[in-house]
């Protein structure tokens, strides 16, 4: 009788033990997880590098792509990674709730700007306080400001025989290129540099350093 009372404890224990262990790694699974939303309105070669990065973290994903082009190449590279997209206008951005309220269901922890070209209102900025990052092809203050992206940036670097450049990431506030920074990248310019070399430079560096810093920053929450 001893030895069976026994056997019946231990069992009792280890399905208890099972159970207990089984909930923790459900619930560490599905809730802990911290979600990034992409923002991005062109072609999308961040977007992609930033959903390869996360792919098979457990910790960090991306849950939406937030879009103002429906047509853009960015919503058909991100196809292949199954993440909802979300198109909307420049109208519904500025004026209604419909992208907050879009962020809140999927419970967004971070949001990454990747080539989003419209500025953020300050509807989203006060729900999200420096919890919305952007990454800029120069090394601001320098080049920064309305207008001031992609080949515009490069040329106006080349323009300004510019010793240096290089990346920015930074938090966004209600102002163009004027939140705190967080990282910067930057090397020396060739004497014979063009705005088509200093771009695929830049492309380089923010290939290779704004998942990492991203994931710094998602971390750190």
């Amino acid at each position: 009788m001893q030895i069976n009372t026994l056997i019946r404890y231990l069992t009792s224990f280890i399905i208890f033990y099972f159970n207990i262990c089984l909930f923790i790694s459900i619930n560490t699974y599905f809730c802990v997880m911290k979600k990034i939303a992409v923002f991005a309105s062109g072609d999308g070669t961040n977007a992609e590098n930033i959903c390869n990065y996360f792919i098979n973290n457990k910790s960090v994903g991306v849950v939406l792509l937030a879009t103002n082009k429906k047509d853009s190449f960015v919503v058909k590279r991100i196809k292949k990674f199954n993440i909802p997209v979300f198109c909307f206008s420049r109208e519904e951005l500025n004026n209604t709730c419909l992208v907050q309220k879009k962020l809140s269901r999927y419970s967004v922890d971070l949001i990454v700007l990747s080539g989003f070209l419209l500025k953020i209102p300050k509807g989203i900025t006060s729900l999200f306080p420096n919890k919305i990052i952007n990454i800029h092809p120069s090394l601001l203050p320098k080049f920064g400001g309305k207008g001031m992206y992609g080949k515009n940036v490069h040329k106006s670097v080349v323009d300004a025989k510019e010793k240096q450049s290089g990346i920015t990431i930074h938090y966004v506030n209600n102002n163009y290129d004027e939140g705190n920074i967080i990282f910067q990248e930057k090397f020396s310019l060739a004497k014979n540099e063009t705005s088509e070399s200093l771009s695929k430079k830049i492309k380089v560096l923010e290939m290779r350093c704004f998942p990492v810093i991203i994931e710094k920053v998602i971390d750190s929450l």
